[in-house]
């Protein structure tokens, strides 16, 4: 199959179709009893920066649940790493920085040039991945959003408020778009090599900024959300996931981004207003949803897509999937949009 006609593509090229492409977040990962026994076997950064072995968990859900998309395993704070910066990665526990930025001197630290060589490893995976999937189905891969990093940089681990990185932000407005701008070089850089080394979309994921006012949205994350996009569209299609923040759709719309993400808050019919029905959207099913019966995922599956429809339109969660989803329930979700036929 040429990828270039596969539907994951031409539902971002917003082509008139009968059903949607479906691929989950976080597809590749610990609800999958394979990838749990190599995580037994090989610790996370390890698992990340050893082509093989991302190549082997990026395709194990191809081969499992049959997904229209692969997404190449990685994280987003393999940035930081690029930076310069120390990331630790306990299992369970979630990302720890020990040094985190707070003053003019830390961010002039942070190296920002030579991201394809610091992170060959992820475009090694990408080139092994994508020569084993042979075509098969197309393969995205990804990037943390400025103000997502910006918030591990300054915080050192996750939060639930991010209260320290919006008070960087609030009291040092300047060098936070100093940080902002430096992990905007960067990344723009890293996911240009990605595209280079074979990915054919890419995703960026503002997890955290719906922490954040429309306002402060504005100010700290989309400007740079924007540069991204209008640095990548002509080279792959972008989209982006700025979880929560359900108040830039409108602008959004309008940028060089081919679909954006939206998590299980929003409505589709809304959705589609505020975006004016102008861009792909991808979403929104609850990933706890998944937990149901298998009966029951399927409706809500099939309703999802009657009120997205099956054009410009992307079917996922509305986050990643979580560790204690069965496999089935997971494959009853995929299954259910490619057997997916709108009423007539």
């Amino acid at each position: 199959m040429n990828p270039s006609n596969h539907i994951f593509l031409r539902a971002l090229n917003g082509e008139t179709l009968e059903r949607p492409p479906v691929w989950m977040m976080r597809q590749a990962g610990r609800y999958l009893p394979e990838y749990i026994a190599l995580r037994n076997k090989y610790d996370f950064f390890t698992r990340v920066q050893t082509p093989e072995l991302a190549a082997a968990i990026t395709l194990q859900p191809i081969d499992i649940i049959g997904p229209d998309a692969a997404i190449i395993f990685s994280d987003i704070l393999v940035i930081p790493q690029a930076m310069g910066l120390e990331v630790l990665m306990e299992e369970g526990k979630g990302p720890l920085l020990p040094k985190t930025i707070a003053t003019q001197n830390d961010i002039d630290a942070l190296e920002t040039s030579g991201a394809a060589e610091k992170l060959h490893y992820v475009l090694d995976a990408l080139r092994l991945t994508k020569e084993q999937l042979a075509g098969r189905v197309p393969l995205i891969g990804f990037a943390g959003a400025p103000f997502t990093i910006l918030c591990y940089l300054v915080e050192g681990k996750g939060s639930k408020t991010w209260e320290k990185a919006k008070q960087f932000c609030f009291t040092h407005p300047q060098l936070a778009h100093q940080l902002l701008q430096k992990i905007t070089d960067i990344t723009i850089d890293y996911l240009l090599a990605q595209v280079a080394a074979g990915a054919d979309a890419v995703q960026v994921f503002d997890s955290w900024s719906g922490s954040l006012s429309k306002a402060d949205f504005e100010l700290f994350a989309q400007p740079y959300l924007l540069q991204i996009a209008d640095a990548l569209h002509q080279s792959a299609p972008v989209i982006l996931f700025p979880k929560g923040s359900w108040y830039a759709l409108p602008a959004l719309a309008k940028s060089n981004a081919s679909a954006i993400g939206i998590d299980w808050c929003m409505d589709a019919k809304t959705a589609r207003q505020l975006t004016a029905d102008a861009i792909t959207l991808q979403g929104n099913f609850d990933p706890a949803k998944l937990l149901a019966t298998p009966a029951q995922i399927v409706q809500w599956t099939t309703d999802m897509i009657d009120s997205f429809g099956t054009t410009r339109y992307i079917a996922n969660l509305g986050h990643g999937i979580t560790p204690n989803v069965p496999v089935a329930n997971a494959k009853a979700f995929i299954n259910a949009v490619k057997s997916y036929r709108a009423k007539a």
